[in-house]
């Protein structure tokens, strides 16, 4: 279910706001069952019961709250009741970042996604398991994209577009992402982690599904600005947040791996601003850290301490901290009809929050 609490909102899109959450779900449920797909063969059947597994464990579903958020600004709609159309294209949407997640998993070999197995793990083990995932990853896109064009909304065609643009920018940052884990943190900048934070998490999680909402509603063109720069905002400090959840995370509280990040070796922005703040020797032992083949716990814990004394952790507070109070100001110019800003303020809160 979405992370909104449903006491942030006005008492008319209170009631809207649940039945979307719920709807959600039993959209969820229904669209991946494909009545043309039941014949084909057992064994593709019973991945398809691992993947609504997957796709339907508790989750945050903060991008079809944004989409929602966005429809009722543009549409002042939200307390009369949610269209049908825009329930179908949230759902694909959610079925589109299920795809996002599960190629992601399968690129950063993570064990466990939600709470629980990641999808390649729950397939098979091993390379056969990855390979396997991909193709459903795949498969899933493919359904996605057919929602969201089926939905019957207005605009559907011309959101969905959109979307596909940010979809081909957000590879962009994951190529970013893997290949930069390649690079000495010497060469690496603080601009090329906010950059793979803005690609890979800000425009695709945040500014694309508000955008995408708003056009479903006739927003004009004054409105989407406004609605993408919020977004980025949130965006860049729920990224950032991740980032110190990818190194100092709790596996049962943030639903991944809490040392996820440090055993891929990625270079984010706490990593890179703890290198930047720290003398010769603090560098070379960071250098040594993150290039190693070794990441056992000894390692992770090493890494935690480098990072922490030499204020990388500090320093991503003071940036999140900094882009929630930019989004708050943003927000503040935004219509509050039909409890849609509340819905936002509600969920900056949760991201300030969460899994600290």
């Amino acid at each position: 279910m979405t992370s909104i609490p449903i006491s942030a909102v006005p008492m008319g899109a209170e009631a809207a706001l649940a039945s979307f959450q719920l709807e959600l779900e039993h959209a969820l449920a229904d669209l991946l069952v494909m009545p043309d797909e039941a014949a084909m063969d057992p064994r593709w059947s019973r991945a398809m019961v691992e993947l609504r597994a997957y796709t339907l464990r508790p989750a945050k579903r903060v991008r079809p709250t944004l989409l929602l958020a966005g429809w009722a600004m543009a549409s002042g709609e939200l307390t009369r009741g949610v269209p049908e159309g825009v329930k179908q294209f949230a759902a694909g949407l959610e079925l589109l970042h299920t795809f996002m997640l599960i190629h992601d998993d399968v690129a950063d070999r993570a064990a466990t996604r939600r709470g629980g197995p990641s999808l390649h793990r729950a397939l098979s083990s091993g390379k056969a398991g990855e390979d396997l995932a991909v193709v459903v990853g795949d498969h899933v896109y493919s359904r996605a994209v057919e929602v969201m064009l089926t939905s019957g909304m207005p605009h559907a065609a011309e959101a969905t577009r959109y979307m596909m643009a940010i979809c081909r920018h957000t590879a962009v940052g994951q190529y970013l992402d893997i290949d930069l884990a390649r690079t000495p943190l010497q060469d690496v900048t603080i601009f090329q982690t906010l950059k793979v934070a803005n690609l890979k998490t800000a425009r695709y999680g945040f500014v694309a599904p508000l955008v995408a909402g708003a056009m479903l509603g006739g927003a004009d063109k004054a409105l989407l600005e406004q609605l993408e720069r919020v977004g980025r905002q949130v965006g860049l400090a729920f990224q950032l947040r991740d980032d110190l959840i990818g190194l100092f995370g709790d596996d049962s509280v943030a639903g991944k791996d809490g040392g996820g990040d440090f055993v891929e070796g990625k270079r984010t922005f706490p990593v890179v601003a703890a290198w930047t703040r720290a003398d010769s020797a603090g560098r070379a032992k960071l250098e040594q850290l993150w290039a190693s083949d070794v990441k056992d716990e000894k390692a992770l814990q090493s890494a935690r301490s480098e990072i922490d004394a030499w204020g990388g952790r500090e320093a991503t507070q003071r940036v999140i901290e900094r882009m929630t109070r930019s989004a708050r100001k943003t927000l503040e110019l935004l219509p509050s009809g039909a409890g849609a800003r509340m819905v936002l303020d509600g969920l900056i809160a949760r991201m300030v929050r969460r899994a600290r």
